[in-house]
């Protein structure tokens, strides 16, 4: 299976990131990201593919790619429309060095959700920063 990965550029936290996604499905549904490259996998890509968010220098969640489609960016020039499942699904927290643009993601490095099992025992349930910060001490 193949995902993206992406930098989000401006929220702090996933928090943010929702509130921010939130505010946009209501007013100019569906939910889409606009990047200007088109990936050329896009088969690849929409046959249970996600993207995968890093968000202030963790990969810490996902979205599921439902579409991809072709639309003109501010400028007018034809950018790539990421139509993403509104569902912000956490995964397994790991640092990541800045990149520009997206990178696809090979199946196998993806890192686990976090389960039911996780969020049974509490972690989910902890206030963002503190999970954030025992994720950067290897902790969680």
């Amino acid at each position: 299976m193949l995902h993206l990965i992406k930098l989000s550029v401006g929220p702090k936290d996933v928090a943010t990131l929702r509130a921010l996604q939130s505010r946009r499905i209501e007013s100019d549904p569906p939910l889409r990201h606009l990047t200007r490259m088109m990936p050329k996998r896009v088969e690849e890509l929409l046959d249970g593919g996600s993207i995968y968010w890093v968000v202030a220098g963790l990969l810490c969640v996902r979205q599921r790619l439902l579409d991809i489609q072709t639309m003109p960016g501010n400028d007018g020039t034809p950018h790539a429309a990421l139509i993403l499942d509104p569902e912000l699904v956490p995964v397994e927290a790991r640092r990541m060095k800045p990149f520009q643009g997206w990178r696809y993601l090979q199946g196998e490095a993806v890192p686990p959700d976090i389960t039911a099992g996780a969020a049974a025992s509490g972690i989910e349930a902890l206030p963002e920063a503190l999970r954030r910060e025992l994720q950067l001490l290897c902790l969680i």
